[in-house]
């Protein structure tokens, strides 16, 4: 299930896609400020639902809805505003819900449970679970399927695994993260057991989460699925949109500075 979050407000947003992702932990989230970038998307991507606030600056809600059922007629429209006046218009559209904020999980859950047009099954089946919610803009961390903070016996543990979720999905060798966690350090053999004893600290704590298979490990080289993680730093990247960037980025560790200087130039 893909579902499209408009508001042109960050706090808003943010709000919305919570409530979204706490009654539909499942879902595909695509979250957008800018209603005609939003559009864009949908030009090229299929959406099941669409939350959109109604009064936008770039656009309005209810225009951008017209256009949006245009391409894709059977999406559902779910509308979200801190005003009530605008109702009757948003149901001669036959918008499938009409939701007023302040938003909740519950009352994003109830107009799941009614939509106009059923979603297909098989396309949630057809995309990969998220089994982890990371959080890369301030500080790194990680969160499982409840929302609970993941763990980590050793803080080298987590560096490693913040080192993956940068990679997305591409495969390092224990090598390089070695020479990433101790810049300079000598690969010796003391180094080397040490580098194994990090790498299963961290899967003892992805197995407690019920997430190893998220990790891709060969003889000496380690990689991560990154479809099964739900990421702010892929979803900012994948949608160009940078406002949940604050300056700061992975904030506890050293190696992610370059990238600081890449979305503050953003």
């Amino acid at each position: 299930m893909t579902i499209l979050a408009v508001d042109d407000e960050k706090i808003a947003l943010e709000a919305l896609t919570e409530a979204i992702r706490h009654a539909e932990p499942e879902a595909e989230i695509i979250a957008f400020r800018n209603g005609l970038e939003a559009l864009a998307y949908c030009d090229k991507n299929q959406v099941d639902i669409a939350f959109l606030d109604i009064s936008m600056r770039e656009i309005t809600g209810v225009k951008l809805a017209e256009y949006i059922k245009e391409k894709q007629p059977k999406i559902n429209i779910i509308f979200s505003t801190g005003y009530d006046e605008y109702r009757t218009e948003a149901f001669d559209m036959h918008a499938s819900g009409y939701i007023t904020k302040p938003i909740t999980d519950k009352k994003v859950r109830k107009e799941l449970d009614d939509l106009r047009h059923p979603v297909e099954d098989g396309k949630a089946a057809s995309r990969p679970k998220k089994v982890l919610r990371i959080k890369g803009f301030g500080n790194f961390d990680v969160f499982d399927e409840d929302g609970r903070s993941l763990h980590f016996d050793r803080q080298k543990a987590k560096e490693m695994f913040a080192y993956l979720v940068l990679k997305r999905g591409t495969s390092c060798t224990v090598r390089e993260i070695a020479a990433v966690l101790f810049e300079d350090g000598d690969y010796d053999k003391k180094q080397q057991l040490y580098i194994q004893k990090i790498i299963s600290s961290m899967m003892n704590t992805l197995r407690a989460a019920g997430a190893e298979t998220i990790v891709n490990k060969t003889y000496n080289s380690i990689g991560l699925n990154a479809d099964t993680l739900d990421c702010d730093f892929y979803r900012a990247m994948d949608t160009k949109d940078y406002s949940g960037y604050l300056g700061e980025f992975f904030a506890q560790y050293s190696w992610a500075e370059d990238y600081n200087y890449f979305f503050g130039e953003l």
